[in-house]
């Protein structure tokens, strides 16, 4: 049996964790947070998950010098079956950028109002995607983790792996009112983590539950993690929130094409796991957006 000495927080890690963790105390310190945010449990949960950051999705960043010090919509793919994702890019803001940030995730109401959950959430930054929670976090000086495909995004059956669902515009609003910029992300390797998937609607709709995945692995597989963060797509300054909803759509359009183009660079160069499935897969990707492209 293999040891699971891998899945134990490394001392430099713990040691960086709570230099990073001094810093956002004194950020914090005149601040108050209407949803329960808790600092001292973001640190222990931290520590608790990051060695299966380190360790067991082998999770790689590309790009963490794009992220400054203001607040931004972060922007990104869903995928994976359980959003796994928005927690690996969570940590990946707070250990990997030279300015260390707690992303607030705008969650489902769903989620917020599980059992233990949703409490868990909220309390380590998550809210309801409302644009008036968004609103008061990014006056504050805050950053949003947005994913514009919602809950369509973690519903993909095994064909539909890495093909974005049309993006909503709600956060781009939110962008327009405040001017803040939105920095584009991809994730590559989640959709690995169960890699044989199909969703069942109707049972999913019997249980009143947004999606219902069945999988041939009850837990996620230990697929290495590429987190590609893209430059910050600046508001048009011309812009404001009376924009018309086709000048929306057509920066809206601009943010999906940016993030289609990223998840298939990262398809070219992601490391090896379950190649015989992944192939086809990115071969289709690839040749299914060069067509959009070229339409």
């Amino acid at each position: 049996m293999r040891s699971l000495e891998h899945l134990l927080l490394d001392p430099a890690d713990e040691k960086k964790i709570e230099s990073i963790f001094v810093d956002l105390r004194s950020r914090y310190k005149n601040y108050k947070d209407p949803w329960g945010f808790d600092l001292d449990l973001c640190e222990r949960a931290l520590k608790r998950f990051f060695p299966i950051y380190r360790s067991y999705f082998k999770v790689r960043v590309f790009g963490a010098e794009n992220i400054e010090d203001h607040p931004y919509i972060v922007a990104s793919n869903h995928t994976g079956q359980l959003p796994i994702d928005g927690m690996l890019i969570t940590m990946a803001f707070l250990m990997e950028s030279q300015k260390p940030r707690v992303l607030r995730a705008m969650v489902e109401r769903f989620m917020a109002q599980l059992p233990f959950i949703g409490d868990f959430t909220a309390r380590t930054g998550s809210i309801l995607g409302d644009r008036a929670n968004c609103a008061y976090l990014i006056d504050h000086g805050e950053s949003i983790l947005v994913f514009p495909e919602g809950v369509r995004g973690i519903s993909k059956n095994t064909p539909d792996f890495y093909k974005l669902r049309q993006f909503s515009e709600g956060f781009y609003r939110i962008a327009l009112q405040k001017k803040t910029p939105v920095l584009p992300v991809c994730v590559i390797g989640a959709e690995e983590m169960f890699p044989f998937v199909m969703h069942s609607k109707r049972l999913a709709k019997i249980l009143r539950l947004p999606a219902l995945p069945l999988t041939a692995n009850i837990f996620p597989l230990p697929s290495p993690i590429d987190i590609h963060i893209g430059k910050e797509i600046l508001i048009p300054a011309h812009l404001g929130e009376e924009a018309t909803d086709k000048e929306v759509k057509e920066n809206v359009f601009h943010i999906e094409n940016t993030i289609k183009r990223m998840i298939v660079s990262g398809l070219k160069t992601r490391r090896p796991f379950l190649d015989p499935l992944r192939k086809p897969i990115s071969r289709y990707v690839i040749k299914e957006f060069r067509t959009k492209v070229q339409r």
